[in-house]
């Protein structure tokens, strides 16, 4: 019998999580009904979903071939690792327009295929998205600018 190790490999980690946070849901959570729902009950129904996602994806890679793969891309993954303890350490003092302008810059390098003026855009554009919609327009509480930059910021922007 043949198989895809990659589609196997991630169908079992798919159940595995989905059975460890389902089984925790259902001893330390009231699930209830459908009509008075519990704390308990969507995580019980993400955990079923995420089981029936790992297996078909165990399923689709039952009876094709392994896939040829080239090196690991060390790059893009120590970046990738990086980047939530650089946004963890400077969320409070930059504030998340310039932490998510830096993160967004750095993330941008875990492709080769990235050139740094498209990774300035990039970062500009999302980072004026996200202040726009979740500042702005949701209203959430989240300083724009933190006590190590809002000296340099207040006589430009005028903003908190």
């Amino acid at each position: 019998m043949t198989f895809n190790r990659s589609d196997v490999g991630a169908g079992a980690i798919f159940v595995g999580i989905g059975l460890f946070f389902g089984l925790m849901t259902l001893y330390g959570l009231d699930i209830g009904t459908a009509r008075r729902m519990g704390p308990g009950y969507f995580p019980i129904v993400l955990s079923g979903l995420l089981i029936v996602f790992g297996i078909a994806t165990i399923v689709k890679g039952i009876g094709y071939e392994d896939v040829e793969r080239g090196p690991l891309p060390w790059r893009g993954i120590a970046i990738l690792l990086s980047v939530p303890v650089i946004f963890g350490l400077l969320i409070r003092p930059l504030g998340i327009a310039p932490v998510l302008l830096i993160t967004t810059f750095i993330t941008s390098f875990a492709s080769r295929r990235m050139s740094p003026r498209a990774a300035i855009g990039l970062s500009l554009g999302l980072t004026i998205f996200c202040v726009l919609v979740f500042v702005i327009g949701l209203g959430l509480p989240l300083r724009v600018f933190g006590p190590l930059v809002e000296p340099w910021t207040r006589p430009i922007f005028g903003v908190r």
